[in-house]
């Protein structure tokens, strides 16, 4: 990249409004453990940005849990747990911008909680400017006695279909909705990836009649790489790790990718030197190249000619 275009990437990551925090970024995580929790008495740190609403996946309360929908969420510093009504914070391009694409993006914080600040708000400011349209999950949580790959890919395949009934509405092209995650969201993104379906064209709920196939995977720092097992089928990927991630993601993920190739899938995978785990969008960090993936994934998307 030139210098000039450099300076540009890293003004773009600078400037994404006040980051849907109330003005405070998470310290740095380490390379391989998770995130210790911010302390009880610290001040919450996630606020929806205005504007963008919250849309429940299943109103009446998802399955196995309505009975709990009603409890509220529990917020410590930028991190959310003790999800019983998953939902999707919708993050709308203005529509001369607007690009037809769609990312459902899951944050990470190891299924027990989650990071929905610098792997939620923060890369949907920055991608809803290049005219993607984001939708950020808060899904159910093992710390609350799901199971990752059971209600939390329930979770990211209604996700999926939800923006796929509302297309229309939200400026969407159906066939160009992505799954998208950090770390342990990443995970729900590469096995939606897996496992999906058409939708039942007889479902008395029209949103269940929607495919919860993704047309994308963006795969940011994701655990348990050795399930990402793509076929020839499957959605092309994008990738993205530090160097310095523990050894499942850092050399993991650059597995995977030969696994893609070997599909025949189309994939693209960056490792950013000194970077390690949690890098999300941090704007004290901006300049540095592990911000610049959100930019990278728009080029991406328009080299497949899924965006012009």
């Amino acid at each position: 990249m030139k210098p000039a275009a450099s300076r540009r990437a890293a003004l773009a990551v600078a400037g994404i409004l006040a980051i849907g925090s109330n003005g405070s970024t998470s310290s740095a995580q380490s390379a391989a453990p998770a995130p210790a929790r911010p302390a009880a008495s610290q001040a919450p740190a996630v606020v929806v940005p205005p504007g963008r609403p919250t849309v429940p996946l299943w109103p009446g309360g998802a399955p196995g849990s309505e009975a709990r929908r009603d409890e509220p969420e529990e917020i410590q510093g930028e991190t959310i747990r003790n999800v019983h009504h998953p939902s999707l914070v919708v993050f709308l391009p203005r529509k001369e911008i607007a690009t037809g694409a769609g990312l459902v993006l899951a944050p990470g914080g190891g299924h027990t909680s989650l990071w929905i600040v610098h792997e939620g708000f923060n890369p949907a400011q920055l991608l809803v400017r290049q005219g993607i349209a984001v939708f950020v999950l808060k899904n159910r949580l093992q710390s609350s006695g799901y199971k990752f790959d059971v209600e939390g890919v329930a979770d990211m395949q209604r996700a999926i279909r939800i923006v796929r009934s509302r297309a229309a509405e939200w400026g969407v092209d159906p066939a160009k909705v992505g799954a998208g995650g950090f770390s342990a969201g990443g995970e729900l993104a590469a096995l939606v990836a897996l496992r999906h379906d058409p939708g039942n064209p007889a479902a008395p709920d029209p949103v269940e009649r929607q495919s919860s196939r993704p047309g994308f995977q963006v795969l940011i720092y994701p655990g348990k790489s050795h399930l990402i097992q793509p076929v020839a089928d499957s959605p092309p990927a994008f990738m993205a790790a530090g160097v310095e991630d523990r050894q499942d993601i850092s050399v993991g993920l650059a597995e995977a990718y030969l696994r893609f190739k070997k599909a025949g899938v189309q994939a693209e995978l960056h490792i950013y030197a000194k970077t390690g785990h949690g890098f999300g969008i941090r704007p004290e960090r901006a300049g540095q190249s592990h911000q610049s993936w959100p930019l990278q994934l728009v080029s991406f998307l328009r080299q497949l000619g899924t965006i012009k």
